[in-house]
């Protein structure tokens, strides 16, 4: 499990920029799968304050989950992504793939599991990002795949709605196939209330097999989790 550890959330937020910046300048077309929740916002703001350092016209943006709400929601992921990033950067209109949570959400499964399939290159007969950015809900969920609906990590469909065990809200999200095809996974944790489960996951204890981030994070060669220090309190070898 490699751990990029920083000292404070927003350094996990400009450290992942700095890997994202590497990446846009040694190829030609960057396909990023975003997340929702607080540290993209921190990320988002980094990257809207340093412009000039990123390559915005190689990056096309898609989501990793989106809930079925309007693109002006205020729940919505695209919204806090535009709020934060989009309207502020350069980035050319027709690089933004989004997942349109107005819509009836099988419906919207079917339109974007077509779009993925016709603007991403293929490997392993799946869509392949080339990264995709994903958080840790504090039950373990990853995307919009919750422990209560475990079949959705190995889901035959690229896309697939998902159900908030609270709330049920339904929500489109990536199945685990698509996300474990991707060229290179990128977790953001960061913060106290995720210190059990990244504790558990990263000494792989019995309590993580109920955690979608660990399975998402499992047999796969490359992972990346950018941490802060808070977040690794209970890791011992850190």
């Amino acid at each position: 499990m490699q751990l990029r550890v920083q000292p404070t959330t927003e350094k996990t937020a400009a450290d992942f920029a700095s890997f994202l910046k590497e990446k846009l300048e040694v190829t030609d077309i960057l396909h990023l799968a975003l997340s929702g929740g607080s540290t993209p916002k921190l990320l988002f703001d980094y990257m809207a304050t340093h412009v000039h350092d990123f390559r915005w016209e190689r990056l096309h943006l898609y989501w990793g989950d989106e809930r079925c709400v309007p693109p002006n929601d205020a729940e919505s992921n695209y919204r806090m992504t535009d709020e934060y990033l989009l309207s502020k950067v350069p980035i050319p209109k027709e690089n933004i793939h989004r997942i349109m949570g107005e819509n009836e959400p099988q419906q919207e499964v079917v339109r974007y599991t077509q779009l993925l399939e016709n603007t991403l290159p293929k490997e392993n007969q799946l869509p392949v990002f080339d990264i995709i950015m994903l958080g840790m809900g504090e039950d373990g969920h990853t995307a919009s795949i919750f422990p209560h609906e475990a079949h959705l990590l190995t889901a035959e469909k690229t896309c697939a709605v998902g159900t908030h065990p609270e709330s049920g809200q339904k929500r489109v999200t990536l199945t685990g196939p698509i996300i474990k095809n991707a060229k290179c996974i990128c977790f953001l944790v960061t913060g106290k209330s995720k210190q059990e489960k990244l504790s558990a996951i990263y000494h792989e204890s019995k309590e993580a097999e109920h955690y979608p981030a660990f399975h998402i994070s499992q047999g796969h060669p490359n992972v990346v989790w950018f941490v802060d220090t808070t977040a690794t309190a209970l890791i011992q070898s850190v």
